[in-house]
């Protein structure tokens, strides 16, 4: 309804005098029996309550002093209309350029609703609105207001977002007439050279590069009108960084006119020949490079502006939205003040996330529901993202009405209360008016809004389609349709401020500038010959670093863990099982998995390194091991023991993340881009929960350091463990990391040992902001987070590094006897120990656990079993199936080490699914791998 009414939203506030009384009548007459009212009547009594509130003075229907039921129908009438508008002006506007949409005004005709042009204007304006725009004098002025401002070229839809503060500033803005833009002559003049560039460099290639892909803009070219915009308005704003995240549709471009990278370094690129020579000296522009590299329209940039602001564009493959989530990741990051103990503090003025979609993608992705999803909770909000549909009415040859189930492509955004804007892009005047109206809603209420950039796609998906085959009735209007340059040129020589002859001068011009650029490359550039080499320091790995922590420096840090207010009330159960991590101080007990990871967090914070952990109930843990985020059992409030630790130098957070994990890694790998020198760490549930992160591991995770330059250190912790749980239960799927694992591109573990976790979470954080820091990814323990001979004694944390290979405590003592050695990882090797421990210590027997499986330790196995001098048998034992796990890519790392002796494969069979389904099955299996390990 108007925002004028009361809230929440009351039309009565219109009636006085005898028009309020009859309506009171008329609601006494609905409380007994709602048919005896008109139903429209009654509608309104329903969803508005009875007329309680009395209106201002002077605002009665009709001037007279008498009211009739028709005098009131009248009046419901048009607010219903205006409301109607309102809610369906959408339907009716002019926002296809190619005008091959029938406009639908059928619900917004004052006959639908028995009204005539007379019955208007009998009618006070002071009806439909709160603030009267100027021009509007009565009742059909406003429906002929209200009718201009949603049925031009852009549209709204708001009717979703139920904070009455925001539908009635939303509704305000556009109905004031603030939207529309006043540009002086020198800002057109300036728009239409943009836009002439934009055009102009598309052509450019397209005649200069024949038949080379580029994914051109051509029919969104206003795309970059409207970036500007946002940045303009980012720059005032004294922001600090503006992140893009995009698809290909219009990348060269945006990375040409808005990031600036110099046209002779993209005429470069696709000439195959040195774009270093261009490289501005000033530094404005920043490009990392991989040395395997990425196709031309998949790379980004970051551009420092002279007035302080940085815009980045994110790196991305053809997954098209997964980009998305990177980028919110990342500015979470750029808004987080990370240096001090506590939580971060968040400053979403910093820096905001501009996400540009594309419409069959924006639908078919459900990446982009998780990201709307966590859009607004504690841990990865971002103050608002502007998301813009670069709609161009196709999907690669797919036609709307097979692509989605919804009218607009944007649909689904309002589940989340998301505003949407929808705008003709050939309109460039009112696409700056929106980008302003976004920005500044982004600005006052920290939350998401949409801009619907409807255009269309000049050339088939890429320049060697011919779209005519698939799609000709849209490209027979697409062919005969203008460009935006030539229309607002036309346009602007109508208004006097140019002339056609200037328009077609800019023109040639431009075609000038593009071709001296290119003369200049031929004149300067070489070959340039990709080397595709792994750089040397990337090759060299991690160097052994001391990561032991003194001991009183542990014991202050952990009597501090175990402290908590007076006046807070932890669980008591809760509180004596914490109290326990007092008794490996006092000479008992064991410093379990969840333990040493506490102290690890805390000594990495003494060092000055932030520490941010997210996942599905990572505060607690899935296990209930952690308890990172203390709850007070009588009020709920929370307490962090790690904020509070003597000699912390940086933030520590932990959240909960939604059910979400592919937008959730991505997040993580954002932030870790952004901040380089905070520790971040996500957590799957179990680690077969990671399957649906697959997309991130194989194009960003593993890989964004070949393709892009871009240096992440990541850690991925993998609950991973055969208890007879059943297929989902059991595999984090170790297999497809290790398939990935290449050039040093990340550390793979599955690890034994508490200690171990300890140092090597210390050893990541170590190497973090160096150019060889990498992602980490650990296969966790489930059932072994509290097993004896996982702990950790005080004196394993104090002294020593991380231990890539460990071997079996009373095995091996007399090497002359040992005919197999076995080799094991993570659980299985517990499970090994375990009967070790129990039975008798075969002498022939010695068992290796390989802690680091990637890079494989192969130096310090061959160190190990050269004591061994008449060994027969190496014996490769895991608990997954021959075709999963890390038989496959451990069995030649083996064989090279055996140099001719019997390698062998102890497990399950190969299998379609990862384990069991019943505990009985896996334990007579699982029984049956240790024994036959153990088995002379």
């Amino acid at each position: 309804m108007s925002n004028n009414f009361a809230a929440p939203g009351s039309p009565w506030e219109s009636f006085s005098g005898p028009n309020l009384g009859y309506v009171m009548e008329q609601y006494d007459l609905y409380r007994e029996d709602p048919e005896q009212v008109d139903p429209e009547l009654a509608e309104l009594f329903r969803k508005f309550g009875p007329p309680a509130a009395p209106a201002p003075v002077g605002t009665t229907v009709k001037g007279g002093t008498g009211a009739t039921s028709a005098d009131i129908g009248k009046a419901i009438s048009a607010v219903l209309l205006a409301d109607a508008i309102r809610d369906y002006g959408h339907l009716a506007a002019d926002i296809y350029p190619l005008n091959d949409f029938e406009r639908d005004s059928s619900r917004i005709e004052p006959s639908a609703y028995g009204l005539g042009d007379a019955d208007l204007a009998a009618l006070p304006a002071t009806l439909f609105f709160k603030d009267i725009p100027a021009g509007v004098a009565n009742g059909l002025d406003a429906i002929r207001h209200l009718r201009s401002v949603y049925t031009g070229k852009a549209a709204y839809e708001y009717a979703q977002v139920i904070d009455p503060e925001e539908r009635d500033w939303l509704q305000s803005y556009i109905e004031s007439g603030r939207v529309k833009t006043v540009l002086s002559d020198e800002e057109k003049k300036a728009l239409l050279e943009r836009l002439t560039k934009v055009e102009g460099f598309e052509k450019f290639i397209h005649r200069t590069f024949v038949g080379a892909k580029r994914f051109s803009i051509e029919g969104l070219d206003t795309l970059v009108v409207l970036l500007d915009e946002i940045a303009r308005n980012s720059g005032e704003k004294s922001m600090k960084e503006l992140l893009i995240g995009m698809a290909h549709r219009g990348r060269l471009n945006v990375l040409t006119h808005v990031l600036n990278k110099p046209y002779e370094i993209m005429f470069a690129q696709f000439a195959g020949l040195n774009d270093e020579p261009f490289m501005p000296k000033d530094g404005t522009l920043e490009l990392t490079r991989g040395w395997f590299g990425d196709v031309k329209y998949h790379m980004g940039a970051t551009y420092n502006s002279p007035e302080g602001l940085k815009i980045k564009l994110a790196y991305n493959p053809s997954h098209l939205e997964v980009v998305n989530p990177v980028i919110t990741g990342q500015t979470r990051a750029a808004q987080d003040a990370t240096d001090e103990p506590g939580l971060p503090a968040q400053h979403a003025d910093r820096a905001s996330a501009v996400l540009i979609h594309g419409d069959a993608a924006f639908t078919g992705q459900g990446i982009n529901t998780e990201t709307f999803n966590y859009s607004r909770t504690r841990g990865y909000n971002t103050g608002g993202s502007i998301h813009v549909i670069a709609n161009n009415m196709i999907g690669f040859t797919t036609e709307h009405y097979d692509s989605r189930s919804t009218l607009y492509a944007s649909d689904p955004a309002k589940g989340y209360e998301v505003p949407v804007i929808h705008v003709n892009a050939d309109d460039p005047e009112m696409v700056v008016a929106v980008a302003r109206l976004a920005f500044e809603y982004r600005e006052r209420f920290g939350k998401d809004i949409l801009i619907d950039l409807l255009g269309y796609r000049r050339f088939g998906h890429n320049e060697m389609d011919e779209p005519l085959v698939t799609n000709p009735v849209m490209y027979h209007h697409i062919h005969q349709h203008p460009t935006v340059r030539e229309l607002y040129g036309k346009q602007l020589a109508e208004q006097g401020i140019v002339t056609e002859e200037d328009v077609k001068k800019l023109d040639e011009q431009t075609f000038q500038l593009m071709q001296e650029a290119y003369d200049r490359v031929k004149e300067t550039s070489g070959k340039d010959t990709p080397a595709n080499t792994t750089p040397e320091e990337i090759m060299a790995g991690y160097p052994g670093v001391s990561t032991g922590v003194a001991e009183d420096r542990l014991r202050a840090m952990n009597a501090k863990l175990l402290e908590w207010p007076e006046d807070f009330h932890v669980f008591k159960k809760l509180s004596r099982i914490l109290k326990r991590r007092e008794e490996p101080f006092n000479g008992k007990g064991k410093i379990d998995w969840a333990h040493a990871e506490t102290l690890a967090f805390g000594s990495i914070l003494q060092d000055g390194h932030p520490v941010r952990l997210s996942g599905q109930d990572a505060q607690r843990g899935t296990f209930a091991q952690r308890h990172l985020v203390l709850h007070d059992e009588e009020n709920g409030t929370e307490y962090v023991p790690l904020h509070h630790i003597d000699g912390s130098k940086a933030s520590f957070a932990v959240y909960n993340s939604p059910l979400s994990e592919a937008s959730i890694v991505a997040y993580e790998f954002g932030y870790s881009l952004e901040n380089k020198k905070a520790l971040v760490l996500w957590e799957a549930q179990y680690g077969d929960f990671a399957n649906m992160a697959q997309m991130m591991f194989d194009q960003f995770v593993s890989s964004s350091m070949s393709k892009w330059g871009q240096n992440s250190g990541l850690v991925l912790l993998l609950p991973h463990g055969y208890e007879g749980q059943g297929p989902e239960h059991s595999s984090a799927r170790l297999e497809r990391f290790l398939q990935l694992s290449a050039e040093n591109n990340w550390t793979v573990a599955n690890l034994s040992s508490a200690a171990n976790y300890f140092h090597i979470l210390r050893r990541q954080a170590e190497h973090l902001g160096e150019e060889t820091s990498r992602p980490l990814v650990i296969t966790t323990p489930k059932s072994l987070l509290r097993h004896p001979l996982v702990g950790a004694d005080v004196e394993d944390l104090t002294e020593g590094k991380f231990q890539t290979v460990l071997e079996q405590p009373g095995l091996g003592g007399n090497p002359e006897k040992v005919e197999r050695i076995a080799f094991a990882s993570g659980k299985m090797a517990i499970d090994l120990a375990e009967q070790v421990e129990k039975g008798e210590k075969p002498d022939w027997l010695h068992i290796i656990r390989v802690e680091q499986l990637y890079p494989f330790p192969a130096d310090r196995v061959q160190e190990i079993t050269s004591r061994f001098p008449n060994v027969k048998e190496f014996m490769w034992v895991q608990e997954e199936p021959k075709n999963m796990g890390s038989w496959s890519y451990a069995e030649p790392h083996i064989r090279d080490i055996a140099d001719g002796k019997a390698v062998v494969y102890n497990g399950r069979i190969k299998r379609s699914s990862p384990s069991e389904g019943d505990g009985k099955s896996h334990k007579i299996e699982q029984d049956r791998i240790i024994q036959t390990a153990l088995s002379k």
